[in-house]
């Protein structure tokens, strides 16, 4: 019985062993023929066997394989973080390794191989190690990144490709390679370029960019003769270029290379039957790597680009912090105008005009101020330019014109038995073109209570002269109302004095730097007047007096000058010697004692 049960039992283990073995043929048939390149590891590293296509990858016998260290092969141990792994897949600790290198065949030639090396099935000791040849993929690649980084008109690197390596030169350690620490661009702007593409056409603009790009870089190329990098030239759209010099050795490298750059684009183009002559505008930046930004290096560029295009184009211009201070300044006021008005963050003050015949204070003149809580109290010369180009003007005046006229119906309550004061207020061009000046006068007036001759509007000498169709017809329409009309600063323009009897106009303010040749004692021997200094002022005030206008001297600030200004028939003084501009209150102060004394604060 028991020979019958264990008769069968060795025919059994004959098939199954014949199966396996025929497995063990097949599979390794699959593996030494398998056009993929592939290599079985021991745990300790070492080949075990490879098949052809390994050997035809990596250009030997792959008999020669077995045996050897598979990662020395692939080059599997040229970074910790690989080697790490490897040895893990080894250990069965992890799963997978994947990673591309670069393969050298004993020839000489290269090729991209991706490597995967995951563990034997089975849980089998050891590790499967495939290689894939990518060196076409690879090919194309990069055949296609060079078509996204260049400019297909110029051939430079383009927008992308510049900002990457001047990130890349940002970020890198250079002190430990040996560099400068310091980065240097060349922003340029070719001058005129769209009247190029405008009348021309594009085609022709198009040859312009790809000749100026082709001097640009040979400047680039003779500036790196002499040094290890060759600065970068790069397209960064429409006609604007960039030289990046990386590791630069301060601004009279960045100098030189941009006089080279201007003197490169100064020779005429010749395009094909059409020469043509441009200019360019660059904007320099050179400063440490530490600390900087692309998005910075690239703003600062751009801001002294700006100011080579405003100082008269054709020309390079360093980047200077002060100015671009005091521009980042004006960005911030110009952004805050119209908040700060709605805030009520502005404020008058009021400078008095006093009678030179007697000492009366007459009037006054209204002068804002803008209480920045940033940059502190500000003069009009600091914000006024900004509320004109902006339009924020009319909405600022409109509520300068309110307030002064209101100050000034109060002084006239609070002294009713006494003789009102008039205010003057100052009016922008702009206010005339983009508001009805007219009725918000007239409102204003007739809100306040404010009789019209106890109002002066004060307009440059260039807005009044000259004038025609709204803005003289406006000037009428306010002096018809009985408000008075003064040009201020008058005599710095180049006028024709014969409109002035054309024009609605009551006063004339004469710009301080006529007065201020009056600064001398009388007394003193040493310093004699220049005869011309008053010759020019007595015969305005003559002029004035026989067109039947009264004048106000600005920028009084000794007593000299006040008494040989009433000696010549001045009307009006107006400045320190009687006092700064002050708050309505100190007015309020100055009206008691109503003769003016000399010298008050």
């Amino acid at each position: 019985m028991s020979g019958t049960s264990e008769g069968p039992t060795p025919a059994a283990d004959l098939d199954r062993s014949a199966v396996t073995d025929s497995h063990h043929t097949t599979y390794h048939r699959v593996f030494a023929t398998a056009p993929l390149a592939m290599a079985v590891v021991a745990p300790e590293g070492r080949v075990v066997t490879a098949n052809t296509a390994l050997g035809e990858l990596l250009g030997i016998d792959a008999d020669t394989v077995v045996g050897r260290a598979a990662a020395d092969l692939v080059d599997l141990a040229a970074d910790p973080r690989t080697r790490h792994a490897y040895q893990e897949v080894l250990s069965g600790r992890q799963t997978r390794l994947r990673c591309t290198r670069r393969l050298k065949q004993p020839g000489g030639h290269s090729v991209w191989a991706q490597i995967t090396v995951a563990p034997l099935s089975d849980g089998e000791p050891g590790a499967l190690l495939s290689v894939t040849d990518i060196s076409a993929r690879r090919e194309l690649q990069a055949q296609l990144r060079h078509l996204q980084m260049h400019d297909p008109v110029t051939r430079l690197p383009n927008r992308t490709l510049f900002f990457e390596r001047l990130t890349a030169a940002l970020e890198a350690e250079p002190y430990e390679q040996g560099g400068t620490g310091r980065i240097g661009l060349c922003y340029l702007d070719l001058d005129g370029f769209k009247a190029v593409n405008d009348t021309l056409g594009h085609r022709v603009g198009d040859r312009l960019l790809s000749a100026v790009a082709e001097r640009l870089t040979r400047i680039a190329d003779e500036a790196g003769y002499a040094r290890t990098a060759t600065p970068l030239v790069a397209r960064l759209g429409g006609d604007e270029f960039a030289l990046l010099v990386e590791d630069s050795t301060g601004t009279e490298q960045l100098a030189d290379l941009a006089e080279s750059a201007l003197r490169a684009l100064e020779e005429p183009f010749d395009l094909a039957g059409q020469r043509l002559s441009l200019t360019a505008s660059i904007g320099v930046v050179e400063r440490h790597t530490a600390g900087t930004t692309a998005t910075g290096l690239m703003q600062a560029a751009d801001t002294t680009l700006y100011w080579a295009k405003a100082d008269g184009k054709g020309r390079w211009t360093l980047f200077d912090p002060e100015r671009n201070a005091h521009r980042m300044t004006r960005q911030a006021l110009s952004s805050t105008l119209r908040p700060a008005i709605e805030r009520g963050e502005f404020a008058l003050e009021y400078q008095p005009l006093v009678a030179m015949e007697d000492g009366r204070l007459n009037g006054v003149e209204a002068l804002i101020r803008w209480h920045h809580p940033q940059f502190g109290t500000l003069t009009p010369n600091r914000f006024i330019g900004l509320a004109e180009e902006d339009g924020s003007i009319v909405q600022l005046g409109r509520w300068a014109l309110t307030t002064a006229c209101r100050q000034a119906r109060r002084w006239q309550l609070d002294r009713p038995g006494e003789p009102p004061i008039f205010v003057s207020v100052n009016v922008a061009v702009r206010q005339v073109w983009d508001s009805d000046l007219v009725a918000d006068v007239a409102s204003t007036l007739a809100e306040t209570g404010l009789a019209p001759h106890l109002l002066q509007l004060e307009l440059t000498e260039s807005a009044v002269m000259g004038s025609a169709g709204r803005p003289l017809q406006a000037l009428q329409a306010l002096s018809d109302m009985g408000v008075r009309i003064a040009i201020d600063d008058f005599g710095t323009g180049y006028s024709n004095l014969a409109y002035l009897s054309r024009l609605p106009v009551s006063t004339l303010k004469l710009d301080g730097s006529f007065v201020r040749g009056f600064q001398y004692e009388e007394a003193a021997r040493d310093a004699m007047p220049n005869p011309a200094d008053e010759v020019v002022v007595e015969a305005m005030i003559q002029l004035a007096h026989r067109l039947g206008l009264t004048v106000t001297a600005e920028c009084v600030e000794t007593s000299a000058q006040a008494s040989r200004l009433r000696r010549i028939g001045c009307d009006t003084g107006q400045g320190w010697l009687y006092s700064r501009p002050v708050p309505p209150d100190r007015i309020s102060e100055l009206l008691g004692a109503r003769t003016y004394a000399v010298g008050n604060p």
